[in-house]
């Protein structure tokens, strides 16, 4: 990027909620069905039906609003937003505009260095989705409403991005919260969580905005920030070759990794927006909000501060066990079985995030649970098995689901901590390798791990390393 230049970027975010029906009907929301299947007269705009609000989409939208340090306003209003699609079968999208439900918030993104930055949050709002227009099924355009009235959410960010990093941190940041919420599933492919960017440029140091472009159509977030990135280009080349930078939405091509344009950009007057006469204010008072404010969950950047103050954990570690709700959930009740903390955490981050992210399930379908994987902690933290041993017995639990004391005592595996037993096996190996004796009296002390190495075979893997490590140093000194 030309230094000359700054990016100056706004997301808009569109979250799919987790209800059972639609906004204001009650068909479902599943995805999926066969096309057109749910749907009712309401969904489908016919002639003198009335649209009843689902609560859940209000209680679902305020809590959002919570997380993000919004002003949850008392009073907000729907509006019709009009403009004509064939996908859009009322002619008209139920939203809000001058009256949303939340607004005047923030979202705190972090970077890799640790440094911080607020992206403040614009308004939050509920409106209904349209319908979907399928366009490669042969040469005619298919119209399927199942999508029609699927609750939403948009978020509005003030234009505080500076690059396409920052973008795509925000956008994950606001995933996480969206799932610790469970208000939303996140996922970008299905269309559940949808991302526009308004971009502008401008030289540094101006104060005054740029003329902006929308970017629609990035499925994932490596398209997000490729689409930013190459936007920006676009724009700077525009200017530096003397040219002025037209207002309009634009589509992002991510097989070609280009942009092509959609539309001229609408100015809020070309949607002829209106209070809805169909459906009263929503009204939010104080005993209600505070209802929705006592479910929230303790929320990814508490938790992490909470896991590195009350489990001395690294940060590193607390930040990648707070990722999501259901690992963080998992971590602490494996704690209920151990209180060997940094034992717990590495085990929760290696061997079964591995074998989690090899299964491409959640950390709630693992077969392990989170009180066995303790209880397997313990086990070594207590000495009954080595930790080499535990690794043998980890995927027996995985296949087997069995609790792992059990599984050490069937397979015989308890950890050998009786000195005199280790002691005879000691003797055995050092009379076995007079020379590698020598070796170690000689000087070279790493063949002391050679010694250990043959010890733990002998013992099949079942000697106490600790206790092996200072009887092997003492029969050594024994021979000099």
């Amino acid at each position: 990027m030309n230094p000359k230049y700054e990016a100056v970027i706004g997301l808009e975010v569109h979250a799919q909620l987790l209800t059972d029906t639609k906004i204001f009907c009650g068909c479902s929301t599943k995805f999926g069905s066969l096309p057109n299947s749910n749907v009712c007269p309401v969904c489908l705009g016919h002639p003198g039906v009335l649209p009843v609000l689902n609560k859940k989409v209000v209680e679902y939208t305020v809590l959002m609003g919570l997380a993000t340090d919004c002003r949850i306003n008392e009073k907000s209003v729907f509006a019709r937003k009009n403009y004509f699609y064939p996908d859009l079968p009322k002619g008209y999208q139920i939203s809000q505009y001058e009256e949303p439900i939340c607004e005047f918030g923030k979202v705190t993104i972090e970077f890799k260095d640790g440094s911080k930055k607020d992206i403040g949050v614009t308004r939050i709002h509920m409106e209904e989705d349209a319908g979907k227009s399928i366009h490669d099924l042969g040469d005619d355009t298919m119209i399927d409403l199942n999508r029609t009235g699927t609750p939403l959410m948009e978020i509005v960010s003030e234009p505080d991005m500076r690059s396409a990093e920052e973008a795509v941190l925000y956008l994950n940041k606001l995933k996480q919260v969206l799932l610790y919420l469970g208000i939303c599933d996140g996922n970008m492919e299905e269309g559940s969580l949808r991302c526009d960017a308004n971009i502008s440029i401008r030289l540094k140091g101006e104060t005054k905005l740029g003329t902006k472009a929308e970017v629609k159509n990035m499925n994932s977030f490596r398209n997000v920030e490729k689409a930013i990135e190459y936007e920006i280009e676009r724009q700077i080349d525009i200017i530096e070759d003397g040219g002025k930078i037209i207002q309009q939405t634009l589509l992002w091509n991510a097989e070609l990794n280009q942009i092509f344009p959609m539309r001229t950009k609408e100015e809020a007057h070309d949607y002829r927006y209106f209070p809805d006469p169909d459906l009263m204010p929503v009204i939010v008072d104080e005993k209600w909000r505070n209802e929705i404010l006592s479910s929230l969950p303790e929320l990814p950047d508490a938790r992490r501060e909470r896991f590195v103050s009350q489990y001395k954990l690294p940060v590193y570690d607390a930040q990648i066990l707070t990722s999501s709700r259901e690992l963080a959930d998992y971590y602490e009740q494996v704690l209920t079985e151990t209180d060997d903390y940094k034992t717990a955490s590495n085990w929760v981050m290696t061997d079964v995030l591995k074998t989690v992210n090899e299964q491409k399930i959640s950390v709630k379908d693992f077969s392990v649970t989170p009180q066995n994987l303790g209880k397997l902690v313990s086990l070594i933290s207590k000495n009954t098995i080595s930790g080499k041993i535990a690794k043998e017995v980890f995927p027996e639990m995985i296949l087997s689901e069995k609790d792992p004391e059990v599984i050490v005592k069937e397979k015989n595996l308890v950890q050998i901590s009786d000195t005199s037993e280790l002691e005879s096996a000691i003797t055995k190996i050092l009379d076995a390798n007079p020379k590698d004796v020598q070796d170690y009296l000689g000087g070279k002390e790493k063949a002391i791990g050679f010694f250990v190495g043959q010890i733990m075979r002998e013992t099949k893997g079942k000697a106490n390393p600790q206790i092996v490590n200072e009887l092997l140093k003492k029969k050594l000194e024994e021979r000099r």
